[in-house]
């Protein structure tokens, strides 16, 4: 599998300086355009909870909406989403969370997640981990039984594994 993670990898490409100065974004939307690298990683990570009896995928936006939704295809189950406060049309749980220059909030339909689902919650990067902190809160507040996260891309250097230690987390492609 290492030859397919390499070759995964070489479709991501480095963006320097983006969003500010120093910053390094692994920008995934090469793999994402490329039809055989998005079906090898979304078969890669969805064959991994294939009979995991998971009820739903939960996606985080935006870009974990993609992941979130083609997993949910190839599993054969519903699709959830957690947005950004303000976008979601029905009643909604909200959570704040910190960012490194002030607050967001993230909302997710009450009845999007009923007691006792089983839940995997599916995002494309994992960085410092505070927006699934934040998606963990949501789903748990609804009562979802959080099964596993998982992740596309994982910048380990970065440490957000170590604020998700509480949960089984898998993520195809590390840096």
């Amino acid at each position: 599998m290492g030859d397919t993670i390499n070759h995964l990898k070489e479709k991501i490409r480095d963006i320097p300086d983006f969003p500010k100065p120093g910053v390094v974004f692994k920008d995934i939307t090469p793999l994402l355009a490329d039809a055989q690298a998005f079906r090898t990683a979304v078969d890669l990570i969805g064959d991994r909870y294939r009979d995991r009896g998971i009820d739903v995928v939960v996606g985080i936006e935006a870009r974990g909406f993609i992941i979130a939704s083609a997993l949910a295809y190839k599993l054969g189950m519903g699709h959830v989403v957690i947005r950004k406060a303000g976008k979601l049309p029905f009643k909604t749980h909200q959570a704040v969370y910190q960012l490194e220059y002030g607050t967001d909030t993230l909302e997710i339909h009450e009845d999007a997640i009923q007691p006792g689902m089983r839940v995997l919650i599916a995002d494309d990067v994992l960085a410092t981990g505070g927006t699934v902190v934040t998606a963990v809160d949501l789903v748990k507040k609804l009562g979802g039984e959080i099964m596993e996260l998982t992740f596309l891309v994982e910048l380990t250097f970065l440490k957000g594994r170590e604020k998700l230690n509480n949960y089984p987390l898998f993520s195809l492609i590390q840096y």
